[in-house]
């Protein structure tokens, strides 16, 4: 270990510090378990500036406070908006979900109502979920003023003209239901997360810090994006990331580090594992157009090959995570469910109590009257996209097998193993790691594996420290594009 308590710099990291200590703006190319966190920390130790550090998910920021020294604050960017605008909506952000009439009754549509445009039926209900859909999509957005472009083109309606004459019906809506949320006190409409980040960012907020590290760049939100490049003349830029990671742009997410204007610095020395999983790495790397690749720890003993008793199996929907649990439940095995089964669990029992008719006090589902009018909710009101895995779940598998395999799970401490999607993997490791079956190869375009579905795969990849079962990615090898 050094003097400042890390260990020795590789020749990367010190190309980072050096480059940082000159006072540049920068662009960190950071490969799965390069040390960027540990890069970072090199960073704010040598300085003596005050520093703020925005970090992907509060998880993150809780850990970076204990890392990092106190000149530099950790937060996320939904925090600190937060306390400046958010605080003045945390009684709406509880509030139960609202139903499609009572959304109609709020926005003024008239539910029983039916346009015909393109080969589409649109319905009242349809025109109200349209312009919560068309805020939320504002709010990903870096846009001043919510327009036209915002409302989200439909199937059916693909053509430009179609697609006009939808926005002009839903935009006048859209505009009530984005005003109705700015209001603290009179407003109807359950308030989001991202609408009082919108709000932050449409004041031009000046963040303290002389300099600024954001942390999982390449999925950052366009509204984030633009507070953080706004600080360009105020503070020290530095972004990290790792583009072939980018996994959350059905969220409105973006790699923001293929644009930035600084100088470009990469990370390629993985901590994590050795040569055989970097090496399976690098082939969906070559996949997604990265451009790094990465090198093996030397020292680490990796391999490919079957493992019978994975410590985690890594899952590509949550449909497929319930299975995993269901079969090693049933194989006598301890499970953990990444994340914790509780939301599962609340919602299998609201889905019972719903199926029955007798409503349910599940407290974002008050106002359901039946499982039927929950799964619409959950299908067309972007307010619902939540919770359509889970009510996908419960309707594959049955909300009473789902509550007694909840009921068996164990926390990850005590588990023999753990079932995650490779969404919630994202950020973690484990020594021996297998695919699970539902990894299935994906429909090709023009012959190519889809691009968000490689940079899926290469998350779940490099999650193993030593022991890596391809299982349900093992179809990759036989694949043109996938050939080692």
């Amino acid at each position: 270990m050094t003097a400042a308590g890390f260990p020795p710099a590789t020749p990367e990291q010190a190309d980072v510090v050096a480059a940082f200590r000159a006072g540049e703006n920068l662009v960190i190319q950071a490969g799965a378990g390069t040390g960027k966190t540990v890069t970072l920390q090199m960073l704010a130790a040598g300085a003596s500036r005050r520093g703020l550090y925005i970090a992907f998910n509060r998880a993150i920021a809780d850990e970076a406070r204990h890392r990092f020294p106190p000149s530099v604050e950790c937060r996320t960017s939904h925090s600190l908006a937060y306390r400046a605008v958010g605080y003045a909506y945390r009684d709406r952000l509880e509030a139960p979900r609202m139903p499609s009439r009572q959304l109609c009754a709020v926005l003024g549509i008239d539910a029983r109502q039916h346009l015909r445009i393109g080969t589409r039926q649109i319905t009242g209900r349809s025109l109200a979920y349209l312009a919560l859909d068309t805020v939320r999509h504002f709010c990903y957005s870096a846009s001043k003023h919510l327009g036209w472009e915002h409302v989200p083109r439909q199937r059916g309606i693909e053509n430009s003209d179609d697609h006009y004459e939808l926005a002009q019906v839903v935009l006048p809506f859209a505009v009530k239901a984005w005003a109705d949320v700015q209001q603290p006190d009179a407003g109807l409409l359950r308030v989001e997360h991202d609408h009082y980040l919108k709000m932050w960012q449409l004041t031009d907020p000046v963040l303290r810090g002389d300099f600024i590290l954001l942390d999982e760049a390449q999925d950052t939100n366009p509204a984030v994006e633009a507070v953080f490049l706004s600080q360009r003349n105020r503070a020290q830029l530095v972004m990290v990331g790792d583009s072939a990671q980018q996994i959350y742009t059905w969220r409105g997410a973006r790699d923001v580090m293929t644009g930035f204007s600084g100088r470009r610095l990469p990370l390629t020395q993985s901590f994590r594992f050795g040569v055989a999983v970097a090496a399976e790495a690098n082939r969906w790397l070559r996949i997604v157009g990265a451009p790094i690749r990465l090198r093996g720890q030397a020292s680490i003993s990796t391999r490919l090959g079957r493992a019978r008793t994975p410590d985690a199996i890594l899952c590509q929907t949550n449909a497929g995570a319930m299975n995993e649990v269901m079969r090693l439940l049933a194989a006598g095995r301890r499970v953990a469910l990444a994340g914790g089964g509780g939301p599962l669990r609340n919602l299998a029992q609201a889905a019972l109590d719903l199926k029955s008719g007798k409503g349910t006090t599940h407290y974002e589902l008050l106002l359901f009257r039946s499982w039927g009018e929950l799964q619409d909710y959950a299908s067309f009101d972007p307010g619902g996209s939540d919770l359509l895995p889970f009510v996908e779940v419960i309707d594959d598998l049955g909300a009473e097998a789902v509550l007694a395999a909840v009921a068996r799970l164990d926390h990850e401490a005590d588990a023999q193993a753990t079932v995650s999607t490779a969404h919630k993997a994202k950020g973690r490791e484990w020594s021996t790691v297998r695919i699970s079956d539902d990894f299935t190869e994906p429909e090709t375009r023009n012959g190519e594996i889809p691009e968000e579905f490689a940079r899926l795969a290469y998350v779940a990849v490099t999650r193993a420290r030593h022991q890596l079962d391809l299982g349900g990615l093992s179809w990759s090898l036989r694949h043109p594009q996938g050939r080692p």
